[in-house]
């Protein structure tokens, strides 16, 4: 049980991921959840970034679609039906989240996947391999307006650390139909990226706007703050947005990999 609870709020990314992962290797199933998230894609500081990563591990952004450049990820997760392998409520049952995400690879090895660097979870702090801190506050709002046809939803999305961490996402978007897709992807600990556990995903992505595929821009209002704790190297201004994509769908399933 301390396992698989332990691995409830580290999450996968999704179809378009930051960067390609190795096939993962086979796994026991610890914990199931459904979620609603919203994440955004960014460029932050490579010697920033850098810090954070344990010896022997590097960056691995992607180099063309819909990722592209995207060395961080932002992803705010409202997180329910938090099931074991047996289908019985772990903890609470919910979570309400964000952290940050990184695409990486071993300098040197074939390891590559991601890690989660830092984040606040309301319910479950321990997970994530014990990165992330515990919420001092945690609030999430949405709402949509649906008006001949066009459905505009509002998203507030607010989290605190006693440690100063901190991270909050206001945006307005006009929906649309969003692709389905499906991942598996090793995620790593960034304390020792000898442990590892595997992310099975089935989620619908909407992407709002994009830099570099440039699909109709859908966003009318757009604003965040991020910082402190570990969070302050990575967010300071220098940041550049790349990609607002909605997941109004998501399903993971979390293992532990075998031999």
């Amino acid at each position: 049980m301390k396992l698989a609870f332990a691995a409830l709020a580290i999450l996968a990314m999704p179809m378009a991921a930051l960067a390609q992962p190795a096939a993962p290797a086979p796994m026991t199933v610890l914990a199931q959840s459904s979620e609603y998230r919203f994440q955004m894609d960014f460029h932050v500081s490579d010697a920033a970034l850098a810090k954070l990563l344990p010896a022997g591990w590097v960056s691995n952004a992607a180099t063309q679609g819909a990722a592209k450049d995207a060395n961080i990820r932002l992803i705010f997760i409202d997180a329910g039906n938090i099931v074991g392998p047996d289908n019985k409520l772990l903890g609470k049952g919910n979570d309400l989240l964000v952290y940050a995400a990184a695409p990486v690879k071993e300098a040197n090895g074939p390891g590559t996947g991601q890690m989660i660097l830092a984040g606040i979870s309301l319910n479950n702090p321990d997970a994530a391999f014990g990165v992330m801190a515990p919420a001092a506050s945690a609030k999430v709002s949405r709402s949509q307006v649906t008006n001949n046809g066009a459905t505009v939803v509002t998203e507030d999305w607010d989290f605190a650390a006693a440690n100063g961490e901190h991270a909050s996402l206001h945006v307005k978007y006009t929906r649309a139909t969003a692709n389905r897709g499906g991942s598996a992807v090793n995620f790593y600990n960034p304390a020792n990226p000898a442990q590892m556990q595997i992310f099975k995903t089935e989620q619908t992505t909407d992407i709002t706007r994009n830099v570099t595929t440039n699909p109709p821009d859908r966003v009318a209002e757009f604003s965040y703050k991020a910082g402190g704790g570990k969070l302050v190297g990575l967010f300071d201004g220098s940041e550049k947005p790349l990609s607002w994509d909605s997941q109004p769908l998501y399903n993971r399933i979390i293992g532990a990999a075998t031999k």
